[in-house]
């Protein structure tokens, strides 16, 4: 087969990507060409030739493919190169290494013959990942949708733990200020208006807007008692560089049974240094809370989904490979309640910043950071901590630890 063959397998290049609401919506970035990775994939030693785009990936932060070229398969992420330019992605690619290192189950980046594993492109940034094996179980799914299964969740908590386990060592300081990365900054300080006031003081697009400067002042003063919750337990949560963003779409997984294991972590670019309870409780809100009811009308705060079996699974896989301490699990509610924050506030300085999309970033603040911050007062929210809480006193009760 020639290269003309070959590219005229390419996929449609009018692929939908998840719209903010859940639906599928027109992609910000015009998909990965069959030239563009052929070029690309030529500075790599062992990947020239006639390439067949397998997949558009339907995130809408970058434009993703799964790619065959000869008997190679990788995965190329291309990024606007003001959201990720070489450096940033250097963050991350070092981390991967690390992991790949120690034997976690992750893509391994690849480089070129020079060394390059982020490369600039006029104004794009390019990666290039090997695949790990498994089956992309979930890849239709988007954030704040349920695991198909209990067995699922629970696998998910061990692969999480599992990584937990590899990070260790890892020193490397806290990622440069960016969009798309989930720190965890403002509520690791005791003095979270001030650091709030840094984050967005960092991010200018952000302390330029009016509108997302007064969802953070609505936003701080709902979740001052859950700070006030967290802060005894700070200094018992050692940093540690966390994936941030594990939803069931992040894994891949050993088959599509209903009792699959995680064969693999993938999609580390929300990846940065916080705790492990952070990145724990990341995973509870992005698995175990159908956050898009409440998008869709922000007057159901009490018939917003919450799946307490997969909780209990996520929380029961995770401990079956590293136990949490005492403090870590105390902590968990608290944490449960404030980690989207930074997130809500990195897509919305992607919007801004990226996109000059003020809509979409007000969604961001005002569904996401207030909206999260609002439904933990309400009586679902509350009923959801409380629960955690009390599994953090039977552990204790029943443990020890």
């Amino acid at each position: 087969m020639n290269d003309a063959e070959e590219d005229s397998i390419a996929m449609n290049t009018a692929a939908k990507v998840h719209g903010l609401d859940g639906t599928l919506v027109e992609a910000d970035w015009p998909p990965l060409m069959p030239e563009e990775v052929r070029a690309l994939l030529a500075e790599f030693e062992g990947l020239s030739g006639p390439v067949r785009i397998l997949s558009a990936s339907p995130r809408p932060f970058s434009a993703a493919s799964v790619v065959r070229v000869g008997m190679e398969q990788v995965f190329i992420k291309r990024h606007l190169r003001c959201v990720r330019d070489a450096a940033g992605l250097n963050e991350e690619h070092a981390f991967l290494d690390h992991l790949h290192e120690q034997g976690a189950a992750v893509p391994r980046v690849l480089r070129t013959a020079a060394g390059e594993s982020a490369l600039v492109r006029g104004e794009w940034t390019y990666e290039v990942h090997s695949t790990p094996r498994g089956v992309d179980l979930y890849e239709d799914a988007i954030s704040w949708t349920p695991f198909l299964t209990v067995a699922h969740a629970r696998a998910a908590g061990a692969a999480l733990a599992r990584l937990h386990v590899a990070a260790q060592g890892y020193a490397a300081p806290a990622r440069k200020a960016q969009p798309l990365v989930a720190s965890f900054s403002i509520f690791a300080s005791e003095d979270a208006e001030g650091a709030l006031e840094s984050y967005l003081e960092a991010r200018p697009a952000l302390a330029q807007d009016a509108t997302t400067r007064c969802h953070c002042a609505q936003a701080l003063e709902l979740l001052e008692p859950f700070h006030h919750g967290l802060r005894p337990s700070l200094s018992a949560m050692p940093h540690l560089w966390t994936h941030n963003d594990l939803h069931a779409s992040n894994l891949l997984w050993s088959d599509a049974s209903d009792n699959a294991y995680a064969a693999a972590i993938i999609d580390f670019g929300l990846s940065d240094r916080t705790n492990a309870v952070h990145d724990l409780a990341q995973a509870i809100e992005r698995n175990v809370v159908e956050w898009l009811v409440l998008t869709s009308d922000s007057a159901q705060d009490e018939r917003v989904p919450v799946h307490y079996d997969h909780l209990a699974g996520l929380l029961d896989g995770y401990e079956s490979v590293r136990s949490l301490s005492r403090a870590e699990a105390g902590a968990l509610a608290p944490m449960l309640a404030l980690c989207h924050a930074e997130f809500a506030l990195t897509e919305a300085d992607y919007f801004l910043s990226a996109l000059h999309d003020p809509e979409r970033a007000r969604v961001a603040t005002e569904d996401y950071l207030v909206g999260h911050a609002r439904w933990y007062h309400s009586g679902r929210g509350k009923q959801l901590l409380k629960a955690i809480s009390a599994w953090a006193e039977r552990r204790e009760v029943t443990t020890g630890r």
